[in-house]
Protein backbone atom coordinates (compact mmCIF):
# COMPACT_ATOMS: atom_id res chain seq x y z
CA UNK A 1 0.00 0.00 0.00
CA UNK A 2 1.33 3.48 -1.07
CA UNK A 3 2.22 6.12 2.48
CA UNK A 4 -0.61 8.34 0.33
CA UNK A 5 -3.09 5.44 0.95
CA UNK A 6 -2.06 5.08 4.33
CA UNK A 7 -2.44 8.68 5.19
CA UNK A 8 -5.91 8.82 3.66
CA UNK A 9 -6.41 6.37 5.97
CA UNK A 10 -5.27 7.83 8.69
CA UNK A 11 -7.28 10.81 8.64
CA UNK A 12 -10.68 9.22 7.27
CA UNK A 13 -11.11 5.75 8.54
CA UNK A 14 -14.05 6.94 10.31
CA UNK A 15 -16.38 9.00 7.71
CA UNK A 16 -18.41 6.82 5.73
CA UNK A 17 -18.54 8.13 1.84
CA UNK A 18 -22.29 9.26 1.05
CA UNK A 19 -21.60 7.27 -2.25
CA UNK A 20 -21.63 4.25 -0.73
CA UNK A 21 -24.03 4.31 2.05
CA UNK A 22 -27.69 5.31 2.58
CA UNK A 23 -30.42 4.06 5.01
CA UNK A 24 -31.33 0.73 3.39
CA UNK A 25 -27.15 -0.26 3.25
CA UNK A 26 -26.66 0.88 6.60
CA UNK A 27 -25.47 -1.71 9.10
CA UNK A 28 -28.56 -2.89 11.37
CA UNK A 29 -27.62 -2.64 15.05
CA UNK A 30 -27.70 -5.15 17.92
CA UNK A 31 -30.72 -3.90 19.73
CA UNK A 32 -32.46 -4.14 16.40
CA UNK A 33 -32.06 -7.24 15.50
CA UNK A 34 -34.88 -9.18 16.46
CA UNK A 35 -35.55 -12.35 14.36
CA UNK A 36 -35.62 -15.35 15.92
CA UNK A 37 -35.20 -18.99 14.69
CA UNK A 38 -38.71 -19.48 13.76
CA UNK A 39 -39.23 -16.33 11.66
CA UNK A 40 -36.59 -17.37 9.41
CA UNK A 41 -38.58 -20.81 9.43
CA UNK A 42 -41.71 -19.32 8.28
CA UNK A 43 -40.03 -17.27 6.22
CA UNK A 44 -38.73 -20.17 4.12
CA UNK A 45 -41.89 -21.95 4.25
CA UNK A 46 -43.62 -18.82 2.58
CA UNK A 47 -40.68 -18.49 0.04
CA UNK A 48 -41.23 -22.14 -0.73
CA UNK A 49 -45.03 -22.52 -1.20
CA UNK A 50 -45.43 -20.84 -4.63
CA UNK A 51 -45.75 -21.76 -7.79
CA UNK A 52 -42.43 -21.89 -9.33
CA UNK A 53 -41.48 -24.12 -6.27
CA UNK A 54 -44.35 -26.63 -7.67
CA UNK A 55 -43.08 -26.01 -11.24
CA UNK A 56 -39.76 -27.85 -10.26
CA UNK A 57 -40.97 -30.76 -9.16
CA UNK A 58 -43.42 -31.07 -11.37
CA UNK A 59 -41.26 -30.30 -13.92
CA UNK A 60 -38.81 -33.29 -13.10
CA UNK A 61 -42.58 -35.60 -13.33
CA UNK A 62 -43.41 -34.33 -16.58
CA UNK A 63 -39.58 -34.73 -17.95
CA UNK A 64 -40.01 -38.72 -16.91
CA UNK A 65 -38.85 -39.41 -13.11
CA UNK A 66 -40.75 -41.00 -10.87
CA UNK A 67 -42.45 -39.88 -7.68
CA UNK A 68 -39.14 -40.31 -5.44
CA UNK A 69 -36.33 -39.25 -8.19
CA UNK A 70 -38.02 -36.31 -8.04
CA UNK A 71 -38.54 -35.66 -3.94
CA UNK A 72 -35.23 -37.03 -3.70
CA UNK A 73 -33.51 -34.74 -5.98
CA UNK A 74 -35.74 -31.76 -5.04
CA UNK A 75 -34.38 -32.79 -1.11
CA UNK A 76 -30.63 -33.26 -1.84
CA UNK A 77 -30.31 -30.11 -4.24
CA UNK A 78 -32.02 -27.89 -1.13
CA UNK A 79 -29.61 -29.82 1.47
CA UNK A 80 -26.74 -28.30 -0.90
CA UNK A 81 -27.70 -25.09 -1.59
CA UNK A 82 -28.48 -24.73 2.34
CA UNK A 83 -24.96 -25.16 3.05
CA UNK A 84 -23.82 -21.66 1.34
CA UNK A 85 -27.38 -20.37 2.81
CA UNK A 86 -25.87 -20.63 5.75
CA UNK A 87 -22.68 -19.74 5.63
CA UNK A 88 -23.20 -16.45 3.82
CA UNK A 89 -25.89 -15.65 6.15
CA UNK A 90 -23.00 -15.42 9.04
CA UNK A 91 -21.50 -11.79 7.73
CA UNK A 92 -24.93 -10.54 8.14
CA UNK A 93 -25.99 -12.02 11.32
CA UNK A 94 -22.46 -10.22 12.59
CA UNK A 95 -22.10 -7.84 11.15
CA UNK A 96 -25.34 -6.15 10.59
CA UNK A 97 -24.96 -5.94 6.87
CA UNK A 98 -26.79 -6.09 3.60
CA UNK A 99 -25.75 -8.26 0.57
CA UNK A 100 -24.49 -5.29 -1.63
CA UNK A 101 -22.22 -4.22 1.38
CA UNK A 102 -21.02 -7.65 2.07
CA UNK A 103 -20.01 -8.47 -1.25
CA UNK A 104 -17.76 -5.11 -1.28
CA UNK A 105 -15.44 -7.18 0.86
CA UNK A 106 -14.19 -8.86 -1.74
CA UNK A 107 -14.98 -7.27 -5.16
CA UNK A 108 -14.25 -3.91 -3.61
CA UNK A 109 -16.05 -0.76 -3.32
CA UNK A 110 -17.10 -0.47 -7.18
CA UNK A 111 -16.32 -3.52 -7.68
CA UNK A 112 -19.25 -4.97 -5.60
CA UNK A 113 -21.76 -3.23 -8.15
CA UNK A 114 -20.63 -6.31 -10.84
CA UNK A 115 -22.01 -9.11 -8.31
CA UNK A 116 -24.88 -7.09 -7.30
CA UNK A 117 -25.91 -6.48 -10.59
CA UNK A 118 -25.44 -10.02 -12.11
CA UNK A 119 -27.68 -11.07 -8.85
CA UNK A 120 -30.20 -8.30 -9.49
CA UNK A 121 -30.54 -9.13 -13.02
CA UNK A 122 -31.31 -12.68 -11.98
CA UNK A 123 -33.94 -11.10 -9.37
CA UNK A 124 -35.32 -8.98 -12.34
CA UNK A 125 -36.41 -12.28 -14.31
CA UNK A 126 -38.13 -14.16 -11.33
CA UNK A 127 -39.85 -10.79 -11.09
CA UNK A 128 -41.16 -10.97 -14.64
CA UNK A 129 -41.83 -15.06 -14.20
CA UNK A 130 -43.64 -14.50 -11.15
CA UNK A 131 -45.89 -11.31 -12.80
CA UNK A 132 -46.27 -13.48 -15.90
CA UNK A 133 -48.01 -16.42 -13.53
CA UNK A 134 -50.34 -13.58 -12.02
CA UNK A 135 -51.01 -12.32 -15.21
CA UNK A 136 -52.05 -15.92 -16.47
CA UNK A 137 -54.21 -16.62 -13.44
CA UNK A 138 -55.96 -13.44 -14.42
CA UNK A 139 -56.53 -14.81 -18.04
CA UNK A 140 -57.70 -18.13 -16.76
CA UNK A 141 -59.88 -16.23 -14.38
CA UNK A 142 -61.20 -14.50 -17.53
CA UNK A 143 -61.53 -17.83 -19.64
CA UNK A 144 -63.59 -19.81 -16.75
CA UNK A 145 -66.24 -16.77 -17.45
CA UNK A 146 -65.80 -16.81 -20.83
CA UNK A 147 -64.80 -20.03 -22.02
CA UNK A 148 -64.81 -19.23 -25.80
CA UNK A 149 -61.70 -17.50 -25.19
CA UNK A 150 -58.51 -19.90 -27.52
CA UNK A 151 -56.13 -21.57 -25.00
CA UNK A 152 -53.42 -19.34 -24.12
CA UNK A 153 -50.49 -19.18 -26.91
CA UNK A 154 -47.27 -18.01 -27.59
CA UNK A 155 -46.28 -17.19 -30.92
CA UNK A 156 -42.72 -15.99 -31.29
CA UNK A 157 -41.29 -13.92 -29.00
CA UNK A 158 -44.86 -12.74 -27.65
CA UNK A 159 -47.83 -14.20 -26.54
CA UNK A 160 -51.54 -13.77 -28.27
CA UNK A 161 -52.86 -10.16 -27.03
CA UNK A 162 -55.51 -10.69 -24.15
CA UNK A 163 -52.80 -12.64 -21.93
CA UNK A 164 -50.40 -9.74 -22.93
CA UNK A 165 -52.59 -7.08 -21.54
CA UNK A 166 -53.51 -9.27 -18.57
CA UNK A 167 -49.24 -9.60 -17.68
CA UNK A 168 -49.67 -5.82 -18.07
CA UNK A 169 -52.12 -5.18 -15.65
CA UNK A 170 -50.50 -6.90 -13.00
CA UNK A 171 -47.58 -5.49 -13.81
CA UNK A 172 -48.76 -2.39 -13.22
CA UNK A 173 -50.29 -3.72 -9.50
CA UNK A 174 -46.98 -4.53 -9.12
CA UNK A 175 -45.72 -1.26 -9.69
CA UNK A 176 -48.66 -0.03 -7.55
CA UNK A 177 -47.85 -1.53 -4.29
CA UNK A 178 -44.03 -0.45 -5.39
CA UNK A 179 -45.20 2.92 -4.85
CA UNK A 180 -47.27 2.92 -2.06
CA UNK A 181 -44.04 1.03 -0.15
CA UNK A 182 -43.68 -2.35 1.09
CA UNK A 183 -45.12 -1.75 4.25
CA UNK A 184 -48.66 -1.76 1.91
CA UNK A 185 -47.95 -5.77 1.75
CA UNK A 186 -48.36 -6.70 5.18
CA UNK A 187 -51.34 -7.52 4.66
CA UNK A 188 -50.76 -9.54 1.67
CA UNK A 189 -48.18 -11.25 3.47
CA UNK A 190 -50.18 -12.33 5.98
CA UNK A 191 -52.94 -13.89 3.61
CA UNK A 192 -50.15 -15.53 1.76
CA UNK A 193 -48.81 -17.52 5.20
CA UNK A 194 -52.19 -19.00 5.37
CA UNK A 195 -53.70 -19.28 1.94
CA UNK A 196 -50.33 -21.30 0.38
CA UNK A 197 -50.56 -23.86 3.00
CA UNK A 198 -54.25 -24.48 2.88
CA UNK A 199 -54.23 -24.41 -1.24
CA UNK A 200 -51.22 -27.00 -1.32
CA UNK A 201 -52.93 -29.21 0.99
CA UNK A 202 -56.11 -28.66 -0.70
CA UNK A 203 -54.80 -29.65 -3.99
CA UNK A 204 -53.11 -32.71 -2.13
CA UNK A 205 -56.25 -33.98 -0.78
CA UNK A 206 -58.07 -33.19 -4.21
CA UNK A 207 -55.59 -35.51 -5.97
CA UNK A 208 -56.47 -38.51 -2.98
CA UNK A 209 -59.89 -37.85 -4.09
CA UNK A 210 -60.18 -38.27 -7.59
CA UNK A 211 -57.78 -41.15 -7.29
CA UNK A 212 -60.42 -43.40 -5.09
CA UNK A 213 -62.61 -43.85 -8.29
CA UNK A 214 -59.05 -44.64 -10.24
CA UNK A 215 -57.64 -47.37 -8.04
CA UNK A 216 -56.49 -45.35 -5.35
CA UNK A 217 -53.60 -43.12 -4.71
CA UNK A 218 -51.27 -45.56 -4.45
CA UNK A 219 -51.48 -45.71 -8.35
CA UNK A 220 -49.55 -43.11 -8.50
CA UNK A 221 -46.77 -44.38 -7.18
CA UNK A 222 -46.63 -46.98 -9.02
CA UNK A 223 -45.96 -44.74 -12.19
CA UNK A 224 -42.55 -45.73 -13.76
CA UNK A 225 -40.06 -43.87 -14.76
CA UNK A 226 -39.98 -42.95 -17.90
CA UNK A 227 -35.87 -43.23 -18.13
CA UNK A 228 -34.95 -46.41 -20.15
CA UNK A 229 -31.41 -47.07 -18.54
CA UNK A 230 -29.50 -45.13 -15.60
CA UNK A 231 -27.23 -43.44 -18.34
CA UNK A 232 -30.42 -41.69 -19.48
CA UNK A 233 -31.81 -41.12 -15.58
CA UNK A 234 -28.25 -39.45 -14.92
CA UNK A 235 -28.18 -37.10 -17.78
CA UNK A 236 -31.43 -35.21 -16.43
CA UNK A 237 -30.75 -35.97 -12.93
CA UNK A 238 -27.46 -34.25 -12.97
CA UNK A 239 -28.78 -30.77 -14.57
CA UNK A 240 -32.47 -31.44 -12.54
CA UNK A 241 -30.39 -31.40 -9.39
CA UNK A 242 -28.05 -28.14 -10.63
CA UNK A 243 -31.52 -26.53 -11.17
CA UNK A 244 -32.63 -26.99 -8.01
CA UNK A 245 -29.16 -25.37 -6.27
CA UNK A 246 -29.86 -23.03 -8.96
CA UNK A 247 -33.47 -22.42 -7.72
CA UNK A 248 -31.94 -20.53 -4.30
CA UNK A 249 -28.33 -20.07 -5.57
CA UNK A 250 -29.99 -15.91 -5.55
CA UNK A 251 -30.93 -16.03 -1.87
CA UNK A 252 -27.62 -18.32 -0.98
CA UNK A 253 -26.20 -14.76 -2.12
CA UNK A 254 -28.12 -12.16 -0.78
CA UNK A 255 -29.04 -14.06 2.35
CA UNK A 256 -27.54 -11.72 4.43
CA UNK A 257 -30.54 -9.26 3.32
CA UNK A 258 -32.26 -11.31 5.98
CA UNK A 259 -29.91 -12.79 8.46
CA UNK A 260 -28.75 -9.02 9.22
CA UNK A 261 -31.61 -9.17 11.56
CA UNK A 262 -31.17 -12.21 13.53
CA UNK A 263 -30.45 -12.09 17.29
CA UNK A 264 -28.03 -14.66 16.97
CA UNK A 265 -26.00 -16.72 14.26
CA UNK A 266 -27.75 -20.07 16.00
CA UNK A 267 -31.22 -18.56 15.45
CA UNK A 268 -30.31 -17.97 10.94
CA UNK A 269 -29.06 -21.11 11.47
CA UNK A 270 -31.30 -23.35 12.64
CA UNK A 271 -34.04 -21.60 11.18
CA UNK A 272 -33.21 -22.08 7.56
CA UNK A 273 -31.93 -25.60 8.63
CA UNK A 274 -35.75 -26.25 9.68
CA UNK A 275 -37.33 -24.07 7.05
CA UNK A 276 -35.86 -24.42 3.41
CA UNK A 277 -35.38 -28.21 2.92
CA UNK A 278 -38.51 -29.28 4.67
CA UNK A 279 -40.93 -26.89 2.87
CA UNK A 280 -39.85 -27.25 -0.41
CA UNK A 281 -39.83 -31.65 0.25
CA UNK A 282 -43.01 -30.64 1.58
CA UNK A 283 -44.15 -28.51 -1.75
CA UNK A 284 -42.28 -31.40 -4.23
CA UNK A 285 -43.97 -34.32 -2.62
CA UNK A 286 -47.66 -32.18 -3.38
CA UNK A 287 -46.76 -31.33 -6.63
CA UNK A 288 -45.61 -34.70 -7.56
CA UNK A 289 -48.49 -36.50 -6.42
CA UNK A 290 -51.14 -33.79 -8.47
CA UNK A 291 -48.85 -33.96 -11.26
CA UNK A 292 -48.84 -38.02 -11.71
CA UNK A 293 -52.86 -37.53 -10.63
CA UNK A 294 -53.52 -35.25 -13.68
CA UNK A 295 -52.19 -37.88 -15.81
CA UNK A 296 -54.59 -40.40 -14.83
CA UNK A 297 -57.62 -37.65 -14.95
CA UNK A 298 -57.05 -35.99 -17.35
CA UNK A 299 -54.34 -38.40 -19.80
CA UNK A 300 -51.53 -35.72 -19.51
CA UNK A 301 -49.28 -34.56 -16.97
CA UNK A 302 -50.35 -30.41 -16.34
CA UNK A 303 -47.11 -29.19 -14.90
CA UNK A 304 -48.78 -25.50 -14.05
CA UNK A 305 -51.07 -25.72 -11.06
CA UNK A 306 -52.80 -22.34 -12.09
CA UNK A 307 -54.01 -24.33 -15.61
CA UNK A 308 -55.01 -27.20 -13.29
CA UNK A 309 -57.50 -25.14 -11.64
CA UNK A 310 -58.33 -23.85 -14.40
CA UNK A 311 -59.73 -27.35 -14.84
CA UNK A 312 -61.98 -27.32 -12.29
CA UNK A 313 -65.97 -27.39 -13.02
CA UNK A 314 -67.34 -25.25 -10.07
CA UNK A 315 -67.08 -21.81 -11.17
CA UNK A 316 -67.37 -19.92 -8.31
CA UNK A 317 -64.43 -22.67 -6.57
CA UNK A 318 -62.49 -21.58 -9.42
CA UNK A 319 -62.78 -18.10 -9.41
CA UNK A 320 -61.86 -18.05 -5.75
CA UNK A 321 -58.85 -20.27 -5.96
CA UNK A 322 -56.95 -17.94 -9.40
CA UNK A 323 -57.86 -14.66 -7.21
CA UNK A 324 -56.28 -16.61 -4.53
CA UNK A 325 -53.56 -17.55 -6.55
CA UNK A 326 -53.13 -13.46 -7.79
CA UNK A 327 -52.55 -11.97 -4.40
CA UNK A 328 -50.54 -14.81 -3.14
CA UNK A 329 -48.25 -14.51 -6.11
CA UNK A 330 -48.46 -10.47 -5.71
CA UNK A 331 -47.15 -10.79 -2.46
CA UNK A 332 -44.30 -13.45 -3.13
CA UNK A 333 -43.27 -11.28 -5.97
CA UNK A 334 -42.76 -7.73 -3.53
CA UNK A 335 -41.27 -9.99 -0.56
CA UNK A 336 -38.99 -12.32 -2.86
CA UNK A 337 -37.50 -10.33 -5.30
CA UNK A 338 -38.51 -6.48 -5.27
CA UNK A 339 -36.33 -6.06 -1.68
CA UNK A 340 -32.91 -7.49 -2.69
CA UNK A 341 -32.74 -6.24 -6.74
CA UNK A 342 -33.96 -2.78 -5.18
CA UNK A 343 -31.34 -2.85 -2.78
CA UNK A 344 -28.38 -3.84 -5.53
CA UNK A 345 -29.56 -1.11 -7.76
CA UNK A 346 -29.43 1.33 -4.56
CA UNK A 347 -25.63 0.79 -4.32
CA UNK A 348 -24.98 1.93 -7.70
CA UNK A 349 -25.96 4.97 -6.38
CA UNK A 350 -27.04 5.47 -2.66
CA UNK A 351 -27.55 9.25 -3.24
CA UNK A 352 -29.79 9.23 -6.65
CA UNK A 353 -31.79 5.45 -6.45
CA UNK A 354 -33.84 4.23 -3.22
CA UNK A 355 -35.71 1.53 -3.13
CA UNK A 356 -39.05 2.77 -4.60
CA UNK A 357 -36.23 3.49 -7.60
CA UNK A 358 -34.99 0.53 -8.02
CA UNK A 359 -38.36 -1.33 -7.61
CA UNK A 360 -39.48 0.47 -10.79
CA UNK A 361 -36.09 -0.61 -12.62
CA UNK A 362 -36.65 -4.01 -11.34
CA UNK A 363 -40.07 -3.82 -12.63
CA UNK A 364 -38.92 -2.64 -16.46
CA UNK A 365 -36.54 -4.87 -16.59
CA UNK A 366 -38.38 -7.83 -15.96
CA UNK A 367 -40.55 -6.91 -19.13
CA UNK A 368 -37.15 -6.80 -21.36
CA UNK A 369 -36.28 -10.02 -20.04
CA UNK A 370 -39.31 -11.95 -21.50
CA UNK A 371 -40.58 -14.03 -18.48
CA UNK A 372 -43.10 -16.01 -20.75
CA UNK A 373 -40.27 -17.44 -22.59
CA UNK A 374 -38.44 -18.64 -19.88
CA UNK A 375 -41.06 -21.16 -18.47
CA UNK A 376 -43.00 -21.81 -21.78
CA UNK A 377 -41.99 -25.37 -21.23
CA UNK A 378 -40.49 -27.41 -18.53
CA UNK A 379 -37.00 -28.27 -20.00
CA UNK A 380 -36.25 -24.84 -21.16
CA UNK A 381 -37.10 -23.65 -17.49
CA UNK A 382 -35.13 -26.23 -15.51
CA UNK A 383 -32.09 -26.19 -18.42
CA UNK A 384 -32.25 -22.73 -19.61
CA UNK A 385 -32.96 -20.84 -17.16
CA UNK A 386 -32.52 -22.34 -13.50
CA UNK A 387 -29.11 -23.88 -14.39
CA UNK A 388 -28.09 -20.98 -16.45
CA UNK A 389 -27.97 -18.10 -14.35
CA UNK A 390 -26.46 -20.48 -11.79
CA UNK A 391 -23.40 -20.50 -14.01
CA UNK A 392 -23.32 -16.97 -13.10
CA UNK A 393 -24.27 -17.20 -9.86
CA UNK A 394 -22.08 -19.92 -8.55
CA UNK A 395 -18.90 -18.00 -9.08
CA UNK A 396 -20.10 -15.31 -7.33
CA UNK A 397 -20.92 -17.68 -4.18
CA UNK A 398 -17.92 -19.07 -4.03
CA UNK A 399 -15.47 -15.64 -4.17
CA UNK A 400 -17.82 -14.70 -1.20
CA UNK A 401 -17.25 -17.85 1.05
CA UNK A 402 -13.49 -18.10 -0.02
CA UNK A 403 -13.16 -14.76 0.84
CA UNK A 404 -15.31 -14.66 4.02
CA UNK A 405 -13.72 -17.60 5.61
CA UNK A 406 -10.36 -18.17 4.11
CA UNK A 407 -9.09 -14.89 3.13
CA UNK A 408 -10.65 -12.83 6.11
CA UNK A 409 -11.49 -15.51 8.65
CA UNK A 410 -14.97 -14.08 9.03
CA UNK A 411 -13.38 -11.16 10.24
CA UNK A 412 -14.34 -7.19 8.23
CA UNK A 413 -13.94 -3.91 9.03
CA UNK A 414 -17.34 -2.60 9.09
CA UNK A 415 -16.49 1.06 8.77
CA UNK A 416 -14.11 0.67 6.02
CA UNK A 417 -17.01 -1.31 3.68
CA UNK A 418 -18.60 2.63 3.88
CA UNK A 419 -15.37 4.10 2.54
CA UNK A 420 -13.15 4.28 -0.99
CA UNK A 421 -10.17 5.06 1.39
CA UNK A 422 -9.88 1.44 3.00
CA UNK A 423 -9.06 -1.34 2.48
CA UNK A 424 -11.27 -2.48 0.61
CA UNK A 425 -10.80 -0.06 -2.01
CA UNK A 426 -7.92 -2.66 -3.75
CA UNK A 427 -7.08 -0.60 -7.11
CA UNK A 428 -9.82 2.02 -7.38
CA UNK A 429 -12.44 0.56 -6.11
CA UNK A 430 -12.27 -2.76 -7.96
CA UNK A 431 -10.84 -6.24 -6.53
CA UNK A 432 -9.05 -7.26 -9.86
CA UNK A 433 -8.31 -10.86 -8.33
CA UNK A 434 -12.21 -11.55 -7.84
CA UNK A 435 -12.84 -10.19 -11.15
CA UNK A 436 -10.64 -12.47 -12.92
CA UNK A 437 -11.97 -15.80 -10.38
CA UNK A 438 -15.25 -14.60 -11.91
CA UNK A 439 -14.49 -15.09 -15.07
CA UNK A 440 -13.11 -18.15 -14.83
CA UNK A 441 -15.75 -19.34 -13.23
CA UNK A 442 -17.91 -18.86 -15.59
CA UNK A 443 -16.24 -19.72 -18.43
CA UNK A 444 -16.40 -23.54 -18.92
CA UNK A 445 -20.01 -23.18 -18.41
CA UNK A 446 -20.29 -20.93 -21.63
CA UNK A 447 -20.33 -23.18 -24.77
CA UNK A 448 -23.18 -25.50 -22.86
CA UNK A 449 -25.30 -22.56 -22.42
CA UNK A 450 -24.09 -21.76 -25.92
CA UNK A 451 -25.55 -24.94 -26.97
CA UNK A 452 -28.68 -25.37 -24.67
CA UNK A 453 -29.92 -22.06 -26.27
CA UNK A 454 -29.19 -23.63 -30.00
CA UNK A 455 -26.98 -20.76 -31.02
CA UNK A 456 -23.91 -22.97 -31.92
CA UNK A 457 -24.66 -26.61 -33.25
CA UNK A 458 -23.98 -29.88 -31.14
CA UNK A 459 -20.10 -30.48 -32.76
CA UNK A 460 -19.08 -27.15 -32.20
CA UNK A 461 -17.32 -28.19 -28.77
CA UNK A 462 -15.98 -31.25 -27.11
CA UNK A 463 -18.75 -33.53 -25.75
CA UNK A 464 -16.74 -33.01 -22.23
CA UNK A 465 -16.75 -29.27 -22.35
CA UNK A 466 -20.09 -28.93 -23.34
CA UNK A 467 -21.39 -31.46 -20.42
CA UNK A 468 -19.89 -29.30 -18.03
CA UNK A 469 -23.10 -27.00 -18.46
CA UNK A 470 -24.95 -29.64 -16.18
CA UNK A 471 -23.03 -29.35 -13.42
CA UNK A 472 -22.89 -25.39 -13.59
CA UNK A 473 -23.10 -24.17 -10.49
CA UNK A 474 -20.75 -26.36 -8.97
CA UNK A 475 -18.17 -26.31 -11.57
CA UNK A 476 -18.58 -22.03 -10.87
CA UNK A 477 -18.78 -22.38 -7.33
CA UNK A 478 -15.59 -24.36 -6.90
CA UNK A 479 -12.53 -23.13 -10.16
CA UNK A 480 -14.08 -19.69 -8.87
CA UNK A 481 -13.43 -20.49 -5.20
CA UNK A 482 -10.06 -22.00 -5.16
CA UNK A 483 -8.87 -19.73 -7.77
CA UNK A 484 -9.79 -16.55 -5.32
CA UNK A 485 -7.47 -18.20 -2.97
CA UNK A 486 -4.61 -18.78 -4.90
CA UNK A 487 -4.85 -15.31 -6.48
CA UNK A 488 -5.18 -13.12 -2.78
CA UNK A 489 -2.33 -15.24 -1.92
CA UNK A 490 -0.31 -12.21 -2.05
CA UNK A 491 -3.40 -9.74 -0.77
CA UNK A 492 -3.16 -11.59 2.48
CA UNK A 493 0.75 -10.47 2.52
CA UNK A 494 -0.35 -6.58 1.90
CA UNK A 495 -3.28 -6.96 4.62
CA UNK A 496 -0.89 -7.92 6.96
CA UNK A 497 1.76 -4.47 6.17
CA UNK A 498 -1.80 -2.22 6.19
CA UNK A 499 -2.62 -3.76 9.90
CA UNK A 500 0.76 -2.69 11.21
CA UNK A 501 0.26 1.15 9.13
CA UNK A 502 -3.03 2.49 10.98
CA UNK A 503 -5.21 1.20 13.86
CA UNK A 504 -8.43 0.54 12.66
CA UNK A 505 -11.32 1.92 14.71
CA UNK A 506 -14.77 -0.31 14.14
Amino acid sequence: MSYVFQKIMSENRNIPDSSLINQDLAPIRQEKRKWGTWNYAALWISMSLCIPSYQLASGMIDNGMNWWQAIMTMLIGNLIVLVPMILNGHAGAKYGIPFPVFVRASFGTKGANIPAMLRAIVACGWFGIQTWIGGKSLYRLLKVWDPSLPELTINGLFPDLLPLICFLCFWLLNMYVIYRGVDSIKKLLVFKAFFLPVATVALLCWAFWVMQDRGGIAQVFDVPSKFKDSASFYNYFVPALTGVVGFWATLSLNIPDFTRYAVSQKSQRRGQALGLPTSMTFIAFVAVVVSLTTTFVFEKTIWEPEALVGRFDNKIIVSFALIAVVIATLATNIAANIVSPANDFSNLSPKKINFRTGGYITGIIGILIFPWKLVEDPTGYIYSWLVGYSALLGPVGGIMIADYYFIRKQKLETAELYSHAGRYRYRNGFNRNAIIALLLGILPNIPGFLLQVKVVSPDAFPGWISNLYHYAWFVGFFVSAILYILLMRSYRITEQKLKESYVVVD
